[in-house]
């Protein structure tokens, strides 16, 4: 464990198994300062969220901000994840395959939210926690809470929601197919409840957004972040904005989400212009999209309402598409 065990504010602070407003204060003021700077002092924060039991409220929320600054901001470049960082946190917040606690679950998501780009994994890793509760009513949203196995309500949607808006993701602004994998999951084993109308919405555009959009714009990678680490400040808010615009307006807005911000540098402006144009070519949906999706639309049943918004929408979006979709689009033709 970190270097931090042993100093004394944080050896007391185990030992007697509770934390005050009052210690929360001096960890900030005295022992980190500084902020979270080697993962050993990441790690005895670790060691306090697991050894007291008593935690006054200010706890998490300083311990959400402080880990997530060190995995996110002290290494370079600033906002990119390392996966050696992403690894780490899964081992850190991981009991068999679950994490172990809402204020976990919600470092993990902080962590999305706060990063320009990430591992695939670990997005996938943050939608698992939601399936886990959802599908088995196991997992730290089941804590404290009334929710109920086999049924997705608006509280879920929205945490689902945070994760997939969350530009870090899959260092790609688009969704993808691992985040579509466990949209279907949760779908299907849902599709009995009588689920939150959120989310049918969220399903349709995100599912469509992998479909149609899946060679869409993608994040710079790490070598161009260190050397355009200042633009990347200057730019945050229209790459942030990105993907909310496009899930949130439908067929036109998942074009319309690729278009050019204003004021931004030429070449950056380039980048997105040739997006726009990947983009439009990834309308058409391909042998493999269609069969995909044939996958996860079983024909031996009859289409459920949000399946068929889903596809009228691909219908209407689509100036190509596959032969092997086709049986089904007549479905809602």
């Amino acid at each position: 464990m970190g270097e931090l065990i042993m100093s004394a504010p944080v050896a007391g602070l185990t030992s007697k198994s509770r934390i005050t407003a009052e210690d929360v204060a001096m960890l900030r003021c005295d022992v980190f300062r500084d902020g979270v700077v080697t993962r050993g002092e990441a790690e005895a924060l670790f060691a306090l969220d697991a050894t007291a039991k008593d935690k006054c409220a200010e706890w998490p929320v300083f311990f959400v901000e402080a880990v997530t600054d060190f995995i996110v901001r002290q290494e370079k470049p600033t906002g990119y994840v390392s996966r050696d960082n992403a690894d780490w946190l899964i081992r850190a917040i991981s009991r068999d395959g679950m994490v172990d606690s809402r204020t976990e679950l919600e470092l993990l998501i902080h962590v999305l939210e706060e990063a320009r780009s990430s591992p695939e994994a670990l997005c996938a890793y943050a939608l698992e926690q939601v399936a886990h509760a959802v599908i088995d009513g196991k997992g730290p949203l089941m804590s404290g809470a009334a929710l109920v196995p086999g049924l997705i309500s608006k509280a879920e949607v929205e945490i689902l929601r945070r994760i997939l808006y969350a530009h870090g993701g899959d260092g790609n602004i688009a969704i993808s197919r691992a985040e579509a994998e466990v949209l279907f999951r949760i779908n299907d084993r849902t599709a009995q409840a009588d689920n939150d109308p959120s989310w049918n919405d969220l399903f349709v555009k995100a599912i469509a957004n992998f479909v149609l959009c899946s060679a869409g714009y993608e994040a710079p990678t790490r070598e161009v972040a260190l050397r355009r680490d200042a633009f990347l400040e200057q730019a945050d808010p229209a790459i942030g904005g990105f993907l909310s615009r496009m899930i949130s307006g439908g067929a036109a807005g998942i074009m319309e989400a690729y278009r050019s911000p204003e004021d931004i540098e030429v070449e950056w402006e380039a980048r997105n212009r040739a997006a726009e144009a990947m983009a439009r070519r990834a309308e058409a949906v391909d042998a493999a999209e269609a069969n995909w999706l044939v996958g996860h639309i079983a024909a031996g049943r009859p289409l459920r309402d949000n399946e068929k918004a889903l596809l009228t929408l691909i219908r209407q979006a689509s100036p190509e598409i596959h032969s092997s979709l086709r049986p089904l689009l007549d479905k809602v033709a």
